[in-house]
């Protein structure tokens, strides 16, 4: 008997917000490996923003998701049939599987991991894509230098707790900007920031003239809009803006974009976009120091993880974008 393979694949592109219509649910026998090849199950999936943006036709840093294809999606998983020589049944292995539970690989882009140095949910947050893009963001975009002021948006997720943290140990002052009393507290108590602003009830740019007197130094956006303007308003001469993504324009039909840009010219400040692929030949370098910070204890790592299947995808995806998810976001289909 074969195995059945469940997938989430994308049957038409959003319009706002991803809505049940947009994805198709498809049931079809898991493949077999031939020469070089091994079959992955799928064990915890990546929740990630930027899946948003993947749906969307155009051109971006990634090609789209086509209408029909298997949601794209980072995860962890063990290899359960092989016939690759660097893959063995039994390996854990970290990769771009999809939204499904099985998938087979020629090895391209697969990472093994191993389960008893951390969780595996850890391999898609602090020690996966997460925090490397926090890593090459903050320390190759950002720069920041010991002493200065870096603020983080999106600093309960997945990758703005890394930032944070991160700019901690390099020796700056750090101030995050989360969404929730309760956010707030524990990027504060866990995370250890020395403050925090709750946008939901805060005026985000009266207390950044309290919190960052003499300017920020380094600004590292997760989430554009009203917040991304109300930071301009507060660089220092020279800052560095951290362009790493806008949840709260991912799902609006008529994006906003910063109003207060010219900050950048009177501070003689600048904006830069990361993408963490173009760090992918420094993978090992990152995931090494952060794992050395990680067994210091100076690293704390928070992954929600929600148990289910391949079918609560969609739902799951939408935490995101609610707020609901604190640290990162993995779907959890297996054991």
């Amino acid at each position: 008997m074969s195995t059945i393979n469940r997938q989430i694949r994308l049957a038409a592109r959003p319009v706002g917000e991803p809505r049940p219509a947009d994805w198709q649910h498809v049931e079809e026998p898991a493949a077999q490996p031939g020469d070089g090849e091994f079959l992955v199950q799928v064990l915890c999936l990546s929740i990630d923003p930027a899946m948003r943006g993947w749906m969307n036709a155009g051109r971006s840093y990634i090609r789209p998701v086509e209408i029909g294809e298997v949601m794209r999606a980072g995860a962890v998983g063990r290899v359960v049939a092989s016939r690759h020589s660097g893959f063995a049944v039994g390996d854990h292995v970290s990769g771009t599987f999809g939204v499904q539970e099985y998938c087979l690989s020629d090895g391209r882009g697969v990472t093994k991991v191993d389960p008893e140095a951390a969780p595996l949910p850890t391999y898609l947050g602090t020690l996966g894509m997460s925090g490397l893009t926090a890593y090459f963001g903050l320390i190759e975009v950002g720069r920041p230098e010991p002493g200065q002021t870096v603020v983080v948006s999106g600093a309960a997720g997945a990758v703005g707790s890394v930032v944070g943290q991160i700019a901690k140990i390099l020796g700056c002052r750090v101030v995050g900007i989360a969404g929730g009393e309760a956010k707030c507290r524990m990027v504060v108590d866990e995370f250890g920031f020395d403050a925090a602003i709750d946008y939901q009830s805060e005026d985000v740019r009266k207390a950044l003239r309290e919190h960052a007197p003499d300017g920020v130094d380094v600004y590292f956006d997760n989430v554009g809009g009203d917040v991304l303007d109300a930071v301009l308003l507060r660089l220092a001469r020279g800052a560095r803006v951290v362009v790493c993504g806008a949840i709260s324009q991912y799902n609006s039909t008529k994006p906003q974009g910063p109003a207060n840009y010219l900050s950048l010219l009177v501070n003689r400040a600048s904006m830069t976009g990361i993408v963490v692929f173009d760090y992918a030949d420094r993978y090992a370098e990152g995931i090494a120091q952060m794992a050395a910070w990680r067994a210091e204890g100076r690293l704390k790592s928070l992954e929600d993880v929600v148990s289910g299947s391949v079918a609560e995808f969609p739902d799951t995806l939408m935490r995101l974008f609610r707020g609901d998810n604190r640290g990162k976001l993995v779907l959890k289909i297996a054991d």
